[in-house]
């Protein structure tokens, strides 16, 4: 019977406190609280980086991991933090659907993405081939957030959530994506967060609000 290396274990133990954080964010109703739990998400996203970044000597893969926890779990959620004291962001976030409701949904596409990446993830040989089902569930559960979220900020960390999903499963798959794509995408990313800062405070100057369900109002006009 063989016994599934200590650097697996280690892969996926970090890989699956990604899950139950995810939860937590579907579920979290305070926008401060949701973006500590997005920088929570960096941390064990890195280490299980870091982690097969020793294993299989890919050097790439510590940048990755550095990349991961300047950006992910530091820079973006202090300028989170940032937009939402300039802006005095109301701390409750308004779902569009009751959160046991959502839960539900979460659970039946969290199955859902496990069965799907079950048969892709027999054809990987990559030592963190398991947790390529997290990384999809992962998606899943941030594009869910997404579409039951009514205000800006949090579809934002939705959307910021998800990459988060797409770097594992690209980790999980192919020992991650060449460092110049990931640069990237990284730069990407912390442009895209800053210019819908920008556009944050033009809808709070607009209509007061950072529902979004008030640009409806300019397709009236």
């Amino acid at each position: 019977m063989s016994t599934v290396p200590l650097s697996a274990q280690l892969i996926n133990l970090f890989a699956s406190v990604i899950l139950p954080l995810s939860f937590a964010m579907l579920a979290q109703r305070r926008v401060l609280a949701l973006i500590n739990l997005f920088a929570l998400q960096g941390l064990p996203l890195c280490l299980s980086t870091l982690v097969v970044a020793v294993t299989t000597g890919q050097t790439h893969l510590y940048w990755s991991a550095g990349l991961t926890l300047a950006l992910k779990a530091l820079l973006l959620p202090w300028i989170l933090h940032r937009l939402v004291r300039r802006l005095e962001v109301k701390w409750d976030v308004e779902s569009l659907i009751k959160v046991p409701t959502t839960m539900l949904a979460g659970i039946v596409l969290v199955m859902i993405a496990f069965n799907v990446a079950l048969p892709i993830s027999q054809l990987s040989s990559t030592i963190s081939r398991g947790t390529l089902g997290i990384a999809l569930a992962t998606v899943m559960l941030a594009f869910l957030m997404m579409i039951t979220r009514s205000k800006a900020i949090p579809q934002v960390v939705g959307f910021l959530a998800m990459e988060n999903g797409l770097f594992l499963a690209a980790t999980s798959a192919t020992y991650g994506m060449p460092m110049v794509v990931e640069l990237g995408i990284a730069l990407d990313v912390l442009v895209g967060v800053i210019i819908l800062g920008v556009f944050f405070f033009q809808i709070r100057e607009q209509f007061d609000s950072l529902d979004i369900r008030h640009l409806e109002k300019l397709k009236e006009r």
